[in-house]
C-alpha cells in the first residue's frame, strides 16, 4: 500500500495538470460540486457551547457496523458518494497521468529487500522480504554472517487466512531460545502476545490478550512483563508479570496507571540490568525500576512524579544518565548514582544551551553519543567516557538528516547511524568512534536508477513577520532556471515539537523530474530551532 505522501504527490501532479488544461481551455465545463446540507446542532462541553452544522454526518459505532443503513447513515453515504463521483468527473482528464504516476512510483520500490544485520548477544539479526510476498521474514545467524540462516518468524505464514495481520514487538529471551511477539489481526493496534520456542519452532500455549504488543524479558528467561490497554479508551493502562506456562488469568498486576493523561509501557535497559516501567504525558515523564535478575522484587520509583518535567534515563555501570528539561528549555545532561536516583541527587554533565537542542543519547562501554539539533540540522557528538575527549561527526551536504540508529551492543567502538538528504537515499552507516572511519552498510536502492548529482539541494532562510529567520530546505533538478516560473510544492508542519526533516523521497522524484521545486519550510512548532 502506498503511503499518504505518495498519494499526495500523485494528486498534486494530477491537479496541476488539470489546472493547466483548465487555463488553456482544453477541458469541458466543470460539473456542479455537491453541497453538504447544514443542520445546526448545539453542542455543550466544559461550559462551552458551539454550533456544528455538520454534526449530522457523525455516525455511531452501531450505525457503522449495522448490516442495513438507517435513514441518517444512508444520507451520509449518499453525500460521500456524490463527492466521490464529483472527484472522478473533474479528474477524468488526468486518469492516464495518474496511472502513469502510480506505475512510475511503485516501479522504484525494491520488492525483495533486506535490512542491515545488527549484532546482539551472539547473533546477527535481520529481516528480509521476498518478491511477491507482503510481509517480512525475520532471521538470525549465529556469531558470523557466514553462518547458516535461522528463520525466527515468517510473518507471511502467520498472516495466512487473515484479512489483516501485523506482527510487532519482537523480543528475544536472554538465552536466545524464546521469542515473544505481538500479533494484531483486526487493525486496531490491540495485540495478543505469543511465544515461540526457537529450538522446536513451535508456538507455546501462552497467549496474552489486549496488549500493546511489546514487553520485556527478565533474566530468568521465564518471566515476561507486558502492558495491557483500557478496553474502552485503548490507552495503555496496566503492567503485568507473566510466568511462562501459567494461565494469563494468574498474571500479577505490577503497576496500574490511573491518570489517563499518561501513556505507559515497559522495556529493558541496554545494560540488561533493569526492567523499566515508563509513564509519559505531554509535559511529564515518570519511571519505575525492577531488578531484571529478581523479577519479583519491589518496584522502585526513579524520582517523584512532577506535573511538568520531561526526562529520559539510561543506565551505565553504577549510575544513570538523565536527559532533562529541569531548568533547561533545550534539555541538559545529568547523572546520578543507582543508589540515589531522586532528582535532588542529580549532577550536571552537559549544561543547557540556548541554541542547541539535546535530543537523545546512546551509551556504550567507552563512548557517550549525543544527538543534538543546531540551526535546524541534526548533529552527532561523540564523547570518550575514559578521556573526556569529544568531536562532532562531519557531513558534507548543506541539508541532511543524520540520526542514531540500532545500537543494541554495549561493548563496541562502532556506532550505527542513518543518513539521508533531499538528494541522497537513506543510508545505514557504521562509524568507528576511535578512528572516525565510516563504512556504508547499505544505501536504499531506487529501482530504475538514481544519481544524486542530477539534483541540487539548498538551505535558505526566510524572515518572518517578527524578524525570526525561518530555515527552509529545497531541492530541484539541476539545470532548472530559478526565474520564478517553476511549479513549486511548499510543505510545512509545526506542532508538538515534530520536526519535518529533509529526508530523501523516491516518490518526490516524480515531481523533480517534471521541473518542480520541492520546499520544506521548517516553521515554528516543530522545534527545528529549539524548544523555545
Amino acid at each position: 500500500m502506498l503511503k499518504a505522501k505518495t498519494y499526495f504527490t500523485i494528486i498534486a501532479l494530477a491537479l496541476i495538470a488539470y489546472s493547466c488544461k483548465m487555463e488553456s481551455g482544453l477541458m469541458s465545463e466543470l460539473p456542479s460540486s455537491p453541497i453538504a446540507e447544514k443542520i445546526d446542532s448545539v453542542l455543550t462541553i466544559h461550559g462551552d457551547t458551539r454550533i456544528d452544522p455538520y454534526f449530522w454526518m457523525r455516525l455511531t459505532d452501531e450505525q457503522k457496523k449495522a448490516k442495513e443503513p438507517d435513514e441518517q447513515t444512508q444520507k451520509v453515504l449518499d453525500y460521500l458518494n456524490a463527492e466521490n463521483t464529483y472527484t472522478d468527473e473533474i479528474m477524468k482528464e488526468t486518469e492516464e497521468l495518474q496511472e502513469n504516476l502510480y506505475d512510475e512510483i511503485v516501479g522504484r520500490i525494491k520488492q525483495d529487500d533486506e535490512s542491515v544485520p545488527y549484532f546482539k548477544n551472539e547473533y546477527w539479526y535481520y529481516s528480509r522480504y521476498e518478491e511477491g510476498k507482503e510481509y517480512p521474514i525475520h532471521c538470525r545467524k549465529h556469531e558470523s554472517l557466514e553462518a547458516g540462516e535461522e528463520i525466527i518468524l515468517n510473518v507471511n505464514e502467520l498472516a495466512e487466512g487473515h484479512d489483516y495481520y501485523s506482527a510487532s514487538g519482537l523480543r528475544m529471551s536472554p538465552d536466545n531460545k524464546l521469542l515473544a511477539f505481538g500479533e494484531d489481526t483486526i487493525s486496531r493496534r490491540i495485540y495478543h502476545i505469543r511465544f515461540v520456542n526457537l529450538e522446536t519452532g513451535k508456538l507455546l500455549p501462552d497467549r496474552l490478550e489486549g496488549t500493546t504488543g511489546s514487553g520485556a524479558w527478565a533474566n530468568d528467561n521465564q518471566t515476561y512483563f507486558y502492558t495491557t490497554k483500557n478496553k474502552v479508551s485503548l490507552l495503555s493502562e496496566k503492567i503485568w508479570r507473566h510466568k511462562l506456562g501459567n494461565d494469563a488469568t494468574d498474571d500479577v498486576l505490577v503497576y496500574h496507571e490511573k491518570d489517563p493523561a499518561f501513556y505507559i509501557g515497559v522495556s529493558k535497559s541496554k545494560s540488561d540490568k533493569y526492567i523499566t516501567i515508563w509513564n509519559r504525558s505531554t509535559l511529564a515523564n515518570d519511571y519505575h525500576l525492577i531488578d531484571a535478575d529478581n523479577p519479583e522484587s519491589e518496584l522502585l520509583q526513579f524520582s517523584p512524579r512532577e506535573e511538568v518535567h520531561e526526562f529520559w534515563i539510561s543506565h551505565f555501570e553504577d549510575k544513570f544518565y538523565i536527559v532533562t528539561n529541569w531548568d533547561a528549555t533545550n534539555f541538559r545532561l545529568m547523572e546520578t548514582s543507582v543508589s540515589a536516583t531522586a532528582k535532588e541527587n542529580w549532577k550536571e554533565v552537559l549544561p543547557h544551551c540556548e541554541d542547541v537542542l539535546l535530543n537523545s543519547i546512546e551509551v556504550f562501554k567507552d563512548h557517550l553519543v549525543i544527538s543534538e539539533r543546531s540551526n535546524a540540522l541534526r548533529q552527532i557528538r561523540i564523547i570518550n567516557q575514559k578521556t573526556g575527549e569529544e568531536h562532532y561527526m562531519e557531513f558534507d551536504e548543506p541539508v541532511y538528516v543524520a540520526g542514531i540508529s540500532t545500537n543494541p551492543e554495549f561493548d563496541t567502538e562502532w556506532l550505527r547511524y542513518s543518513y539521508s538528504s533531499m538528494t541522497t537515499p537513506g543510508s545505514t552507516i557504521d562509524y568507528d568512534m576511535n578512528s572516525r572511519e565510516n563504512i556504508v552498510k547499505k544505501v536504499e536502492e531506487v529501482v530504475g536508477g538514481h544519481d544524486p548529482n542530477d539534483y541540487t539541494s539548498e538551505r535558505l532562510y526566510v524572515k518572518s513577520r517578527d524578524g525570526v529567520e525561518i530555515p527552509v530546505s529545497m531541492v530541484y533538478k539541476k539545470g532548472m532556471k530559478k526565474d520564478g516560473r517553476a511549479p513549486t510544492v511548499l510543505y510545512g508542519y509545526g506542532s508538538y515539537g515534530a520536526t519535518m526533516d529533509p529526508w530523501f523521497s523516491a516518490t518526490r522524484l516524480s515531481l523533480l523530474d517534471r521541473g518542480f521545486i520541492y520546499v520544506i519550510a521548517h516553521i515554528r512548532g516543530g522545534e527545528a530551532l529549539g524548544r523555545q
